[in-house]
């Protein structure tokens, strides 16, 4: 276990009985921030994302299990201990940690938590400083309440996908699983609001979330188009639906992303491309969207006759929002990230050395906290002294 005196939730015990990756990563989050997080994992098997591969780290210990890189990517800074939840004993030494917990996690269906003897009036009859969270796919409760869902699921359900994707087009979920990660990031927030409400009243409370709502929560400028203009939203492609010009272009040898987010980047912008600041078809940002296709069709010639790195030193260095589209691998041997140090390394008990997107905070007087590897199944069962039931 890491020592995390003097970060920010130090002192603060969570109970993960997540698995997948909304709940899991809720309390990534939560770790990164000096909780220490215990991972309550069926016996055997674990975490079902433990099997989720390849890619899989294979091991440096004979006779242990290879690990999963997608289990791994979230569950760094936790302890792993098994329990079998459908045995009346293990329900009970589950009880005995709630009764020192400050934080339990669960994204079972709605109603499983209950029939396991677990609803939250039990729990916090057990710790009233409790603060609970559950994560489901569509809320607790209403006509869709009971479903099952996944992240891609979700990102349908949530007209996300609508918007996503080159426009008359087939609908195309995000690169990475967002409904999830949502979902996971708003249950994290509702867990330290609870936490600080905690610190005036004495008392936990339970909070919930669902992919659903999450998804709908960053509709942003797409919701306001049809809840106040009634305009419903399609897919654009990489072509902003409100600013202009704000696109991909290709260049010689690549291409990249444009931005000009204002009447006072524009005015710089102009001029670099050989367009008068005053045409009466571009000089608003209405105009120009209103126009977008001739301005795009204007700018992809400009572009078009140099480098991505002609132009990337052009933009920049007026201050012209401007950027290269990169590979992963092409990120991770980036400067920029070398310098921030975005891929701790960890030593994994059973893999040794592996990488990990790490977090994306820092906090003025406490140090980012040593990594803690994501553990091998049941690897902490010793610290509670019991074996798996």
């Amino acid at each position: 276990m890491i020592d995390t005196a003097g970060h920010p939730l130090a002192g603060i015990r969570v109970l993960d009985l997540s698995q997948a990756l909304a709940g899991p990563y809720t309390t990534l989050l939560l770790a990164d921030a000096g909780a220490d997080v215990i991972k309550i994992e069926r016996p055997d098997h674990g975490d079902v994302t433990r099997g989720w591969g390849p890619p899989f780290a294979e091991p440096v210990v004979d006779g242990a299990a290879r690990e999963s890189g997608y289990f791994m990517s979230v569950n760094r800074g936790k302890r792993s201990v098994e329990l079998n939840l459908k045995d009346p004993g293990a329900i009970a030494r589950l009880k005995e940690l709630v009764a020192d917990a400050d934080v339990l996690v669960e994204n079972f269906r709605p109603g499983v938590m209950v029939g396991l003897g677990l609803a939250p009036e039990t729990l916090m009859a057990l710790n009233p400083r409790l603060v609970g969270c559950s994560i489901s796919a569509f809320g607790d409760g209403g006509p869709d309440g009971a479903r099952a869902g996944f992240d891609q699921i979700l990102q349908g359900e949530s007209g996300l996908m609508s918007v996503t994707g080159e426009g008359g087009g087939e609908p195309v979920k995000y690169g990475v699983p967002i409904a999830d990660m949502l979902a996971g990031t708003f249950g994290a927030h509702g867990i330290l609001a609870a936490l600080y409400e905690r610190e005036r009243t004495g008392m936990g409370q339970w909070v919930s979330t669902n992919l659903f709502e999450s998804m709908i929560a960053i509709h942003a400028m797409q919701g306001a188009r049809w809840l106040v203009g009634g305009m419903e939203p399609t897919a654009a492609g990489n072509k902003h639906p409100t600013i202009a010009p704000y696109n991909t272009y290709a260049c010689t040898d690549g291409a990249l992303n444009l931005a000009v987010g204002s009447e006072g980047l524009w005015r710089a912008f102009a001029p670099l491309v050989g367009i008068d600041v005053d045409d009466a078809r571009f000089a608003t940002n209405p105009e120009r969207v209103v126009n977008s296709v001739e301005l795009d069709d204007l700018l992809s010639v400009v572009f078009g006759g140099d480098t991505v790195e002609h132009w990337m030193a052009v933009l920049t260095g007026a201050g012209i929002p401007a950027g290269r589209i990169r590979t992963i691998s092409q990120v991770y041997e980036s400067d920029q990230a070398k310098y921030l140090g975005v891929a701790p390394v960890f030593e994994h008990s059973t893999v040794g050395p592996v990488a990990t997107p790490g977090p994306p905070l820092r906090y003025s007087r406490s140090a980012r906290i040593a990594v803690l590897a994501p553990p091998a199944l049941g690897e902490h069962n010793d610290d509670f002294g019991w074996a798996p039931r």
